[in-house]
C-alpha cells in the first residue's frame, strides 16, 4: 500500500487513550492541511462519538481514518518515520527539533518517499520497541518543570511547523538512477529475517540480552538508510550464510 497523501506526513497515534483527543488531533490537522490521520489500538475502538464530536467535522474532510493492531502494519507504507517523544532514548538517533523534524520529513517526502509521524499514548508515551523502528526523534523545548504535553497539542505543534514550513518549498529534482529508500515493511522483514538466523547460529548469548542486541542492530541498520535494493542484497547475504550452514531460509 503506498501513502495516498503525496508528500503529506502520516500522523500516527499510538495507543491514545481518549476519543476526544482524536478528534481534536483531527480537527488541528484539518486547520493546518494534514489529511492522513492513522491509530495504532485506540483503546475505546473505532469509531468513536466522541471523537467525532469533538473534530467538529474534521474526521469527515481528513479522509477515513485507518486503524492498524500495530505499529509495524501502519508504518509499513513509509520510508522515514520520527517519534515525538518527551525524554531522549538510551538508543542512537538523530534528534530533531520540531523546525528541522519538519524540514527532514519534508526533504525526505520530496524524494517520493512516504513519511510518517508517531505520537505515543496519554500516560505512557511511546515505548522504545516503538522508537526502535523510528529514523529519529522529535522533542519539543517544552520547560522541564512541566514538560507533559497533552496529545493534540502535541500534534497541534507539529502541523503548525509542517504549515509554516511547506511554503516556498521548491521540489529537489530526484536523481531517478537510484533504488528508492526502504519501507518499513521491507525494513522490519529484513530484522525478522535477520533476528531468526542469528539465533539458529546462536548469536544471541547471553539468551536473555536478545532484545538489547537486536535493537542495536535494527538502530545500526535504520541509521544506514538502506534502499529497496540494498535489502535485497542484504537477505541474499543471509540466505546464502543460512545454506552455508545447512539452513534454508
Amino acid at each position: 500500500m503506498h501513502n495516498s497523501h503525496e508528500g503529506q506526513p502520516a500522523i500516527i497515534l499510538v495507543r491514545p487513550q481518549m476519543g476526544e483527543n482524536i478528534g481534536a488531533a483531527a480537527r488541528v490537522m484539518a486547520n493546518f492541511g494534514l489529511t492522513d490521520l492513522r491509530l495504532v489500538c485506540p483503546r475505546d475502538g473505532w469509531p468513536n462519538p466522541k471523537a467525532q464530536a469533538m473534530s467538529a467535522g474534521a474526521i469527515r474532510d481528513t479522509g477515513p481514518v485507518r486503524v492498524y493492531d500495530d505499529v509495524a502494519a501502519a508504518i509499513a507504507d513509509c520510508s522515514m518515520i520520527l517519534a515525538v517523544s518527551a525524554r531522549l532514548r538510551d538508543m542512537e538517533k538523530q534528534v530533531y527539533g520540531p523546525v528541522d523534524g519538519a524540514a527532514a520529513l519534508r526533504d525526505h517526502g520530496q524524494t517520493g518517499g512516504g513519511i510518517g509521524l508517531l505520537f505515543g499514548a496519554e500516560s505512557s508515551g511511546l515505548n522504545n520497541a516503538d522508537v526502535a523502528v523510528c529514523d529519529g526523534l522529535i522533542t519539543y523545548p517544552v520547560d522541564p518543570g512541566f514538560s507533559s504535553l497533552n496529545l493534540a497539542q502535541a500534534v497541534a505543534v507539529f502541523a503548525y511547523e509542517w504549515r509554516l514550513g511547506r511554503e516556498g518549498t521548491q521540489k529537489q529534482p530526484r536523481a531517478d538512477n537510484l533504488s528508492p529508500v526502504a519501507n518499513k515493511a521491507e525494513l522490519i522483514g529484513l530484522f525478522g529475517h535477520l533476528e531468526s538466523e542469528l539465533d539458529a547460529a546462536g548469536f544471541f548469548f547471553p539468551p536473555e540480552k536478545q532484545t538489547m542486541m537486536m535493537r542495536n542492530i535494527q538502530n545500526a541498520l535504520t541509521k544506514a538508510r538502506l534502499t529497496e535494493q540494498e535489502v535485497r542484497t542484504f537477505r541474499g547475504v543471509i540466505r546464502t550464510l543460512a545454506k552455508g550452514r545447512g539452513n534454508r531460509s
